[in-house]
This record gives C-alpha cells, structure tokens and sequence, in this order.
C-alpha cells in the first residue's frame, strides 16, 4: 500500500497558535521545563555513565530542561518579533512542524555544547556526542511536542467549543435585502464621508484609524482605504447585523462566506471571489458559531 500524506491539510491556514504568542510564552516555556525534568528524574531515559558527572544528577537534569524551555521562550520571541514587523498572518501545520524541528535543532547543539559543564569525559567534542545529542533530542522533543499537542486538545475539547463540520453558505434574507443598499458612512473629516454598497462588501480590516475596504462587484474584487476606525464603521451598518466582527481587526460579511476551516485554536474564512482568508480568533469561536446557526435558522423559516 502506497504512503500517503495529506499535503493539503498540512497547508491550510491556521490561527497563530496561542502557545507561541508573546503573552503565552513564559507558560509554555515552564510548562516544557517542567515536563522535562519530570521525565528526566522518573525514567533517566539515556545512558549516564556515574563517574563522569561533574555534579548531582538532578542538577544535570536540571540544566537539560532548563535549557530546552530558554530556547524555546528565546526563539520564539524573535519568530514573533520578525512576524509583526513584517506584518505576517499566514501560518501552517508544515511551517509549525519545519520550525519546531529547527528548534530541536538548536536544542540539540545547545546541549552538545554543555557537554563540558556536565561530564568529565574526554570525547565530549567529538562529532559523534554532536550527532548522538541531536538524535536524543529530536527523539524525545518529537515525543514531548505531540504529547503537549494531545493534552492541549483534549483540555480544549473539556471547554466544550463546538467546530463547524459542515458549513453550508448562508442566503440574504428577503427582509434584509429589502433594506437600502447604499449606504452614506460618516467619517472624522466631512470631506472624507462617503457612499457604500453594503451589499458588495466582502469584509472590513481594521488598520489603526483607517479602514480597508474589500468589494466584490460581479466582475472583479476593489480594494479602499477609508479614514474612520472600524468600530465606528460597525457602528455604522449596524441596520445589517449579517456583518460579525470575527477578530479584533477584521468585520465580515456572513453571508458572503463560502467555507469555513480550521479547529479549536482558530477557524479561517474563504470567499469564492478572492483567495485572502479571514481569521476568527478562538475566543470568537463560540461566538461565531451561534451567530452562524442565528443566521441559518432565520434563512431557513
């Protein structure tokens, strides 16, 4: 039988992970310290030859999973710094996975490098202790990384945050389309005020004071910048609450989405006219989820 992997799901788009965020990353380095040095005082997983120990096991163990968790709080950080600064949202399963291997990597030399400050051993330099503490390292970082992953799905499974298994586009009510399509939007200047199909707007995206605009006409996708700030922009086209605010920088058009991916951490929404995918943060989820079945309820009576 042929192997085979699913490259599509490895890269569609996902939410950022939480885990890796600068808010969350002190927690995850100590949650990683900590699990290391459980396992390495439980089971003593790789050979250690006594009389080599420059000090106490535990203080060997100490220095294996105190280094993994400031590599791991380190790498991140500047992952995350380069991802503002260059303003990037995309991120994948396989760009998780090529990092995470890197940073076994990096673990691994890291402690090809300790080698000096914990063993008496005069090989500690030698080409095959390199190999062996990468090999070790990518071994048991594999085995930690996917154990985190199964514990953090099902803590997040006991929260109970329902997914979409099947998302079925939503139609315009007869009474919401009823309503005035064009729009007069005010604006801070007067000069900047202006007229909106609502009807063509596919989502809003907040960027500090202004607003981009995404449209869809029948014949192609146009793109505005508009000063005014997107809470004062929902407040606005509040008449037509089909427009949901999925994430603190974007407002969609409910009934302009055509499929819906993604899981607990995050969901991502396509648009059959344009290839940009919309996030809904995890705390919108729920959210999103009852706001979607509101809506299909009202299409079908």
């Amino acid at each position: 039988m042929p192997f085979y992997i699913n490259t599509k799901h490895l890269r569609n788009e996902i939410e950022y992970p939480r885990r890796y965020q600068s808010q969350s990353l002190i927690k995850s380095s100590v949650v990683v310290f900590l699990v290391i040095l459980l396992f390495l005082l439980a089971f003593k997983p790789f050979g250690v030859y006594d009389p080599e120990l420059r000090m106490h096991y535990f203080f060997i163990c100490f220095l294996h999973a105190l280094a993994p968790a400031l590599i791991l709080f380190i790498y991140f950080r500047i992952l995350n710094y380069f991802r503002q600064t260059r303003n990037e949202m995309q991120w994948t399963l396989l760009k998780e996975y090529i990092y995470i291997g890197l940073l076994l990597v990096l673990i691994g030399i890291t402690s090809f490098l300790m080698r000096d400050l914990l063993y008496t051993n005069s090989n500690n330099w030698s080409w095959n202790y390199l190999f062996e503490e990468i090999r070790n390292c990518l071994a048991a970082g594999i085995f930690f990384y996917f154990f985190l992953r199964l514990s953090s799905f099902y803590l997040e499974s006991k929260k109970g945050s329902p997914f979409i298994l099947q998302f079925i586009p939503l139609e315009a009510e007869p009474e919401k389309a009823a309503l005035l399509s064009t729009l007069f939007i005010s604006t801070q200047v007067k000069q900047d005020d202006f007229n909106l199909d609502i009807n063509e707007l596919l989502f809003a995206k907040a960027d500090g004071n202004y607003i981009e605009l995404t449209k869809s006409n029948g014949s192609g996708i146009t793109t505005e910048i508009k000063r005014i700030s997107l809470t004062q922009f929902e407040n606005q086209i509040k008449d037509h609450p089909h427009f949901f605010r999925c994430h603190r920088t974007y407002l969609v058009n409910m009934f302009k989405v055509e499929k819906v991916s993604g899981n607990s951490q995050g969901y991502l929404l396509s648009f059959s006219e344009t290839d940009v995918k919309i996030p809904v943060s995890r705390k919108q989820i729920d959210s999103f989820n009852n706001y979607y079945e509101e809506l299909r309820s009202k299409c079908v009576t």
